[in-house]
């Protein structure tokens, strides 16, 4: 599909399906083909261009059958997420183990016990009181 829609998205090599699946239709579920294929890109960039580029083309076809596409997230909930990368990048390198749960919250673990933050102002106010943490994330918050 991305190949015949988008060219020039397709020779690039960093772009690999991880995972792809198919939804029987919800109005006839003994229908022999299903209807919905739900496709997870390791990359949040690679959906976003694919996304854009269906945007800009305006009809995407897979097998010359018109498709459309949809993302799982809205652009806001993918803009939260992607505020939190710096953060995470700067954890991973430490011992906190983070992690980005869905839509977008932050949790790791610290002291044995798992935190999780919805944003960053929840987040900088509990490393007040950790001065391991304040120094860790110094300068991104």
């Amino acid at each position: 599909m991305v190949t015949e829609n988008f060219p020039n998205l397709g020779k690039e090599k960093g772009i690999q399906v991880q995972k792809a699946q198919r939804a029987p239709s919800k109005k006839n579920p003994n229908r022999p083909t299903p209807r919905h294929i739900g496709i997870k890109l390791p990359k949040i960039k690679d959906k976003e261009r694919i996304l854009k580029s269906a945007r800009d083309k305006q009809q995407v076809t897979y097998k010359g059958n018109p498709i459309r596409l949809s993302a799982d997230l809205s652009t806001e909930t993918l803009q939260a997420r992607r505020e939190w990368h710096e953060v995470i990048k700067v954890m991973k390198n430490k011992d906190p183990n983070p992690r980005l749960l869905y839509p977008a919250r932050l949790s790791f673990k610290i002291e044995g016990q798992i935190k999780s933050f919805p944003d960053k102002k929840r987040l900088r106010e509990y490393i007040s009181t950790k001065p391991p943490l304040q120094e860790m994330l110094k300068g991104l918050l």
